[in-house]
């Protein structure tokens, strides 16, 4: 019988369901075995996680990082290391990645922050967030390659990681690759208040093309959009109501025009909540997971994944956000889109460093 990828999901009705596919890992297992069970990745340098030949699915990967002076307060020399950590996965010979994301906002949270939070797909888990935990499957027809780059310029790190996957013999037409792309405005470009009203300058104006809208992914080829990541920095210095998510979103298909058939109302109904939320919140497909400080001031981040109604296209597809109602606001966003699609994809890859790392709070 030939092994390939088949019609078994992940749910536990499918368990127990028998299978034929050859369950393996990747880790930094100590191969002398002894006890450092690690890479040490020195600044500037990459290293190789795995590197799979043949037919296969990364049905897990499971990380965490330290650095070599196991110093917790400050935790490093450099804090901003989540963002100076870079990576990236190549599926079948591919020359560009499929995926290209600082580390912790691939698994969940920006700001180059960690913290607690459950969902279907991603998870960083006590202590306090960092060991970070992706349940996303990654299918491929022949190798995959997964790499993990220091951009740090001062700290050694210690990289501890499982990726495990199945072996199978082929892999059937009809199968996406993953994909995740880092994005980021900072700030976006945004209005004067000028001589307007808070009121004013957060709730009226008018959005009728959405071309100055936040872009979460810019994708062409046939697949389907799975979800985000969006951070926002709160970059705007009022004692007034300061709610920084009047913003709509708007998924544009297939190069079509203005409106888009998937034409949202606000920031936090896209994401699956209500009313200004202040309070830290996780569910399976949606979550907060940094709400922000007084007044929404400083770090949030949110998430929605589109596990049970992912967003097909045949050509193209446009994922946005407006950057408050009618794009009036200059806060500083940056977000993972996660989608499949059949390769080949158009080309990216990441900013360089110094346009990653997060504003000092």
């Amino acid at each position: 019988m030939t092994v390939h990828y088949g019609p078994y999901g992940s749910s536990l009705r499918d368990l127990p369901r028998l299978r034929s596919t050859r369950r393996r890992r990747a880790s930094s297992w100590d191969r002398t075995g002894g006890n450092d069970d690690r890479l040490t990745l020195a600044p500037g340098h990459t290293a190789t996680l795995a590197e799979i030949e043949g037919a296969g699915s990364i049905n897990h990967i499971w990380v965490t990082v330290a650095n070599e002076r196991m110093v917790r307060d400050p935790w490093m020399a450099e804090p901003d290391y989540l963002r100076r950590l870079v990576l990236r996965a190549y599926w079948d010979g591919e020359t560009h990645p499929s995926v290209a994301v600082p580390l912790g906002d691939f698994f969940g949270v920006g700001h180059g922050r960690t913290t607690n939070f459950v969902s279907a797909p991603l998870q960083m888990s006590p202590e306090d967030g960092k060991g970070f935990n992706c349940f996303f499957h990654m299918p491929f027809g022949a190798g995959a390659r997964l790499e993990i780059t220091s951009e740090l310029t001062q700290e050694t790190v210690f990289f501890y990681y499982y990726i495990d996957y199945e072996e199978l013999d082929e892999l059937e037409d009809g199968i996406g690759r993953f994909h995740a792309q880092w994005r980021r405005s900072n700030p976006c470009p945004g209005a004067e208040q000028a001589s307007e009203s808070n009121s004013e300058f957060l709730l009226t104006g008018t959005n009728l093309d959405g071309t100055a809208n936040y872009t979460i992914l810019d994708a062409t080829g046939r697949g389907h959009y799975v979800g985000c990541v969006l951070n926002i920095h709160n970059l705007r210095d009022t004692t007034e109501w300061n709610w920084y998510g009047e913003g709509d979103d708007m998924i544009f298909i297939d190069g079509e025009a203005w409106p888009p058939t998937l034409h949202g109302t606000g920031t936090e109904d896209y994401f699956n909540t209500a009313w200004c939320p202040t309070q830290t919140y996780c569910a399976p497909y949606h979550g907060i997971t940094l709400p922000g400080g007084d007044n929404w001031s400083g770090h949030i981040s949110l998430y929605r994944f589109h596990i049970e109604d992912p967003v097909p296209f045949e050509r193209s597809i446009r994922v946005s956000i407006e950057h408050g109602h009618a794009n009036k606001r200059s806060d500083d966003y940056s977000s993972v889109a996660y989608w499949y699609q059949a390769e080949p994809h158009m080309p990216f890859d990441l900013d360089p460093v110094e346009w990653r790392v997060p504003r000092a709070r």
